[in-house]
């Protein structure tokens, strides 16, 4: 009797990453040939799939997570199925795509090939979503490698959309999901020959794997997103703004606010709003609870304490907070290592400054985004456009959002910002690119260009040494045909041997 053949699970992912690969690099050769209709109609159909299924895919994330809340979480997969199409649909992406008659210039989209789609645990479905959508819209194929404690819900994603895009004409192995998860298999998966691109979305070690593989790569940074509240700004309204926001999906959107910088006129009528709209105080024993689970003792992020509710925080760090808070603050006086909580906090934690006037508020807000969120965002509630537009001017970020939620405002949702679940932080915060990754940056563009003008005659000139032709007869070309002429070549070329 042949005994049954097993294999180790990190083969096993690595075999898998190698099939998907050299799968979709033929469905994605295939799917050259489609036009804009088609690609159209393929997009169209998974987009419609995956909103339809967005309320149960939220919940499946949250139970395999244990992150956030389920119904924030459908509203997170409707905007990156339904909205996020919306804003893409009309992009021209096959074919020629622009004609520049002033400067004679035909542009003519071109698909970058396969891409390696990494998904986090904090916004798998979602996330799966939004890299579906912009890269096949390009014609390109996608390979989405999910995070270990998300790969059902990432799976289970990645099959609804694959089954409506091949009803739709989609190519099979165009789309498709690991299976087997595993670092081996990731990795396998991102130094493949046949991946042209990583989009990197996730944590910091993982990002600068992408980008260590040798190969184009899109990655993101982590997000201390300071909040800046002016003395001009609608008080009320900012308060329940930030709450709203940091409680959202217990705050594992990457742009979600991390720290208040209150201005100190209006700072005690932000406390009580906040109040008011469910944030909840801690003292500093809790402060120092919150500290210890928040964070290991080499500073990294403690996992198990992501995504969670305040309650769900307090019962881990034995302390008692309100059953009503929405989020837990703490006052600091500092940033850096000597205040743990000043630092990216994916959780329903929030940090708290008063400073006197918003110049000093600019330096605060500086700091906090110079220890662990260059590039990324940075939220302000002002009505005077001076201090708005000074903000705008000086802090190292690509997103500043004004009177709004970081976290809803920085992808696009209740912005005019490009909608995106991957936001890169530009060349001060580690990428390649700055703002919201979109279609247009998983598109190339081939330009057939017309002369347009005649090169200068200095450009026509022979090199020191080269004799020139001899010339004669009315057409060009003539004098090369003379008998003549071809033995006098040949007399100059024998003597010069």
């Amino acid at each position: 009797m042949q005994e049954k053949q097993t294999f180790d699970a990190d083969l096993l992912s690595i075999q898998e990453a190698r099939e998907r690969a050299v799968a979709a690099r033929a469905a994605q050769r295939k799917f050259l040939k489609a036009s804009q209709q088609e690609v159209d109609r393929i997009c169209a159909a998974m987009a419609e799939a995956a909103f339809d299924a967005s309320e149960r895919l939220g919940q499946m994330a949250h139970e395999e997570t244990g992150f956030g809340v389920p119904a924030h979480k459908c509203v997170k997969n409707q905007f990156a199925s339904k909205t996020l199409w919306e804003s893409i649909r009309d992009i021209p992406t096959v074919g020629v795509i622009e004609r520049d008659e002033a400067r004679k210039v035909v542009k003519i989209g071109w698909p970058v090939g396969v891409i390696a789609g990494l998904i986090p645990s904090t916004n798998p479905t979602s996330t799966a979503m939004f890299k579906i959508l912009t890269g096949v819209k390009a014609r390109n194929a996608v390979i989405i490698a999910p995070h270990p404690s998300a790969k059902n819900c990432a799976f289970e994603t990645v099959r609804i959309m694959v089954e409506a895009g091949e009803r739709a004409g989609m190519p099979p192995g165009l789309v498709s999901c690991m299976k087997y998860v595993s670092l081996e298999g990731s990795r396998e998966l991102m130094q493949h020959y046949a991946v042209s691109l990583i989009l990197a979305t996730g944590g910091t070690p993982m990002v600068r794997a992408a980008h260590s593989m040798g190969k184009p790569a899109i990655g993101v940074g982590p997000g201390n997103v300071p909040v800046y509240v002016d003395r001009s700004a609608y008080v009320r309204k900012a308060a329940q703004d930030i709450v709203n926001s940091k409680a959202f999906d217990c705050s594992v959107i990457c742009a979600t606010e991390q720290a208040v910088v209150a201005d100190r006129p209006i700072a005690e009528q932000l406390r009580q709003e906040m109040r008011a709209a469910g944030a909840h105080w801690v003292n500093d024993e809790e402060r120092r609870a919150l500290e210890r689970l928040l964070f290991h003792a080499n500073g990294a992020m403690n996992a198990r304490a992501v995504g969670k509710t305040p309650q769900q925080l307090a019962a881990m760090a034995g302390i008692s907070v309100p059953d009503d808070a929405r989020v837990l603050v703490v006052d600091l006086e500092g940033v850096g290592k000597e205040y743990p909580l000043s630092g990216e906090k994916l959780t329903t934690v929030l940090g708290f400054y008063v400073e006197d006037d918003w110049h000093a508020g600019c330096e605060r807000c500086l700091q906090l985004i110079r220890y662990g969120g260059d590039g990324h965002s940075l939220v302000i509630h002002a009505t005077d456009e001076e201090v708005v537009e000074a903000f705008g001017l000086e802090k190292p970020v690509f997103r500043i959002l004004v009177n709004t939620w970081g976290t809803l405002g920085a992808v696009g949702a209740t912005t005019g910002v490009m909608p995106s679940m991957t936001l890169a932080p530009g060349g001060v915060g580690g990428a390649v690119m700055s703002g919201n990754i979109t279609v247009t940056h998983l598109l190339n563009v081939k330009q057939l260009a017309t002369m347009t003008s005649e090169p200068p005659e200095a450009a026509k000139s022979l090199a020191p040494g080269v004799k020139a032709l001899p010339t004669g007869g009315k057409n060009p070309g003539e004098s090369l045909h003379s008998p003549e002429l071809i033995a006098d070549i040949v007399r100059q070329v024998l003597a010069e041997i």
